[in-house]
């Protein structure tokens, strides 16, 4: 009998629409355990490793079924997320998530500092903006880009 071995870990990186700071701290725990919820759940389950976020954008380190892809993933943790969100009615206005995310891969090596990096992104961000960040995030990884087609960035 034939079995399939992977080890896939993605993390994933996106923002309420508007790069607004949406994602506060009254319901910012109840929300990862959510996300995690979804990630876990499904025909081909996912495993959670980290999350992270401060109120502009969210870090997810997602060890991944190789069943599921990426893109797949993150439309159902949005389009969930984003409905629990408003039905909960933690805002005063509606909620939703910016079109598009980014995804990077790690190596098993790098699980550990991934896992910590997306945990702290509190602290992280005392020094450094999602833009510097996430402009970081792409040229760490070698993706070709135009500044402004990132995730509603503007000059």
């Amino acid at each position: 009998m034939g079995s399939t071995f992977s080890s896939i870990i993605l993390h994933f990186v996106f923002a309420p629409k508007g790069r607004e700071n949406k994602l506060l701290d009254s319901y910012r725990d109840d929300l990862h355990r959510y996300i995690t919820g979804i990630v876990a759940a499904g025909a081909y389950p996912c495993h959670m490793l980290a999350t992270g976020s401060v109120e502009d954008h969210i870090h997810l380190l997602v060890s991944m079924h190789p069943m599921i892809a990426p893109s797949k993933l993150m439309q159902t943790v949005k389009a969930n997320s984003s409905r629990w969100i408003n039905e909960q009615k933690f805002l005063r206005t509606r909620f939703e998530w910016q079109e598009g995310f980014g995804v990077f891969s790690h190596s098993v090596s790098q699980k550990p500092a991934a896992i910590r990096y997306v945990r702290t992104q509190r602290e992280h961000h005392h020094t450094k903006t999602f833009r510097e960040e996430y402009f970081e995030l792409l040229k760490k990884h070698g993706i070709e880009y135009k500044e402004e087609y990132v995730l509603e960035f503007y000059s």
